[in-house]
């Protein structure tokens, strides 16, 4: 169908009431990988009801919902996630009913075979207050919609890394089925689930969420720079550059220059870099 510019702009997808609980906050931690040692008594929380923790990336999941994004006209079989960013108001909660509004910040066009990037912003609001819990701004590059005669652009500029050596590092296996276990958060697609649909989109077996790896990195930030307390954390953003494959070793490298901890993701297994530009922005 490819891109209409004007109605594009236009676009007004009516606002979304979702709900979730404890079992979605748990299950989510365990979809990037908390709980796989069950006695590890500092990750414990993430997964047991008993003073529960919560991932600030959970807002990620729990309103998901791929209507706005259909109504967009791209190719979605050439679409991928460019990058992700979260600005939260307070700490997630653990349980709420919300309503998700999503709308386009903006399109621009690279230009016939170079693809097009969209901005897609949502706010989730919490439904009986009316509070802010989250924005978020998801880059989508889609990679045979350009040319549609919209205005040049790149979005936001990326998130730069210190050029100095890691303070810490950590690696974190993931799971030969970690796909699988996180997909029941609310990203169904096959591509992640099939080995049929993998091999047809060109990758030898499926690939893990690209979101999936963004929150074993917030994880890793989490767990080695911030002492196993997510409260702080108000600002989230990466660039996603490569997909890994279940069963792989992500190795987040981290800095931390006052509030702002500065990261980036390889595979140790095949030495790639998967998220670059990470940025998380703490409370002091």
């Amino acid at each position: 169908m490819g891109i209409n510019y004007d109605k594009l702009m236009a676009l007004d997808v009516a606002e979304r009431e979702f709900s979730y609980g404890e079992r979605e906050a748990m299950l989510y931690a365990l979809g990037v990988g908390f709980g796989a040692d069950p006695m590890n008594r500092a990750e414990l929380p993430f997964v047991y009801e008993k003073k529960l923790k919560v991932m600030p990336t959970l807002a990620t999941v729990v309103a998901w919902d791929d209507e706005p994004a259909l109504q967009t006209g791209l190719n979605f079989l050439q679409v991928v996630h460019g990058e992700q960013r979260i600005s939260l108001k307070r700490p997630f909660p653990a349980a709420a009913v919300i309503l998700s509004k999503v709308k386009v910040l903006a399109a621009y066009d690279k230009g016939p075979g170079r693809g097009a990037i969209l901005l897609l912003e949502t706010t989730l609001r919490e439904k009986k207050s009316g509070e802010v819990l989250a924005v978020m701004v998801s880059t989508v590059f889609a990679r045979a919609d350009g040319g549609f005669g919209g205005p040049a652009g790149s979005g936001p500029a990326p998130h730069t890394l210190p050029t100095r050596a890691p303070d810490k590092s950590l690696d974190l296996s993931t799971r030969p089925d970690q796909a699988l276990i996180y997909a029941l958060s609310g990203d169904r697609n096959p591509l992640h689930r099939d080995p049929d649909v993998a091999a047809a989109a060109g990758f030898p077996k499926p690939i893990l969420h690209g979101l999936c790896t963004y929150g074993h990195a917030i994880r890793a930030v989490v767990t080695t720079m911030l002492d196993h307390d997510p409260d702080g954390i108000r600002e989230i953003e990466g660039r996603f550059s490569a997909p890994v494959y279940p069963g792989e070793t992500i190795r987040t490298e981290m800095w931390r220059d006052g509030g702002v901890i500065s990261f980036r993701c390889f595979v140790t297994e095949r030495n790639l870099l998967v998220i670059n530009n990470g940025k998380v922005v703490v409370t002091s």
